[in-house]
């Protein structure tokens, strides 16, 4: 172990530094690192649609489903409209990107969807109807069993002291 601590890395120092710096023994140590795409001396890493980053090395289909409320057949039926192929995110023109835009915006996403859905359930707990009274308790208001399952909506199992299987 020690020897190994001691051996000198200067080999893999100067393959690492790519010549920029000759001495092997210096404190410093540059990486070289892959330039992101700059445009007007700002770097690209994502796409902005909708207020989301979509990632660049999707295909587009696939990047808008980041966005809460569109989904598989919703990015379809977007691309369809626009009649645009499906190429990777980062191929897109300028103009394709607003249109996309465009379009993403015509529906109801993000937070507005989000509102919407919490002012659904709030009414529901309000007027005290069954869907409204599972929500309150957490439970599942679309007619799942609960006996067995539902622990995302439960939570953790809480065990009963004194209960016991009964023998068979």
């Amino acid at each position: 172990m020690a020897q190994t601590l001691a051996m000198p890395v200067s080999p893999s120092l100067s393959v690492i530094c790519n010549g920029r710096n000759p001495n092997p023994f210096s404190t410093r140590l540059s990486l070289p690192l892959a330039n992101p795409a700059k445009v007007g001396g700002l770097s690209v890493k994502c796409v902005r649609i909708g207020g989301v980053e979509v990632p660049n090395n999707k295909r587009i289909e696939y990047s808008l489903q980041y966005i809460h409320g569109v989904g598989r057949s919703r990015s379809r039926q977007i691309l369809s409209d626009l009649g645009m192929e499906n190429k990777i995110t980062k191929d897109l023109s300028e103009d394709e990107l607003i249109s996309v835009r465009e379009e993403v915006s015509k529906y109801m996403i993000e937070g507005d969807l989000r509102r919407f859905n919490a002012l659904n359930i709030r009414r529901l707990k309000e007027i005290q109807c069954y869907r409204g009274i599972r929500h309150i308790q957490g439970l599942p208001c679309r007619g799942q069993r609960t006996k067995n399952n539902t622990r995302t909506l439960k939570g953790k199992r809480v065990t009963i002291a004194g209960k016991k299987k009964a023998p068979r």
